[in-house]
C-alpha cells in the first residue's frame, strides 16, 4: 500500500517528533504549508510539503552553523609558531 499523499497535522507531528499544537502553529505561520478542507476545517500537509519544510530546516540549519561555528570550550587555543 503506497503512502498517503496527505498528511494530518497529527501524523506530521509524529514525522518531526512534535507536538500537533507545534505544527497547527507553523502551519499558521506559512512557516508549512497545508491546506484546510470540508465543514470542519480539517488541516493535510501534502507530503511533498512536509519535505520540502524538512530540507528547508536543514538549510536554514547550516546556515546558522556556518553563521555561528562552535567554540569547544575545552580545547586550549592553537598556539602560534611565527614563521
Amino acid at each position: 500500500m503506497p503512502a498517503p499523499r496527505f498528511l494530518t497535522l497529527t501524523d506530521v507531528a509524529e514525522v518531526l517528533n512534535t507536538s500537533s499544537a507545534q505544527v497547527y502553529a507553523l502551519v499558521r505561520r506559512k512557516e508549512l504549508k497545508a491546506i484546510k478542507i470540508g465543514g470542519r476545517g480539517q488541516w493535510r500537509v501534502e507530503d511533498s510539503e512536509l519535505e520540502a519544510f524538512i530540507q528547508r530546516m536543514y538549510d536554514q540549519t547550516d546556515t546558522f552553523i556556518d553563521e555561528h561555528p562552535f567554540e569547544d570550550v575545552d580545547q586550549p587555543a592553537p598556539v602560534d609558531q611565527g614563521d
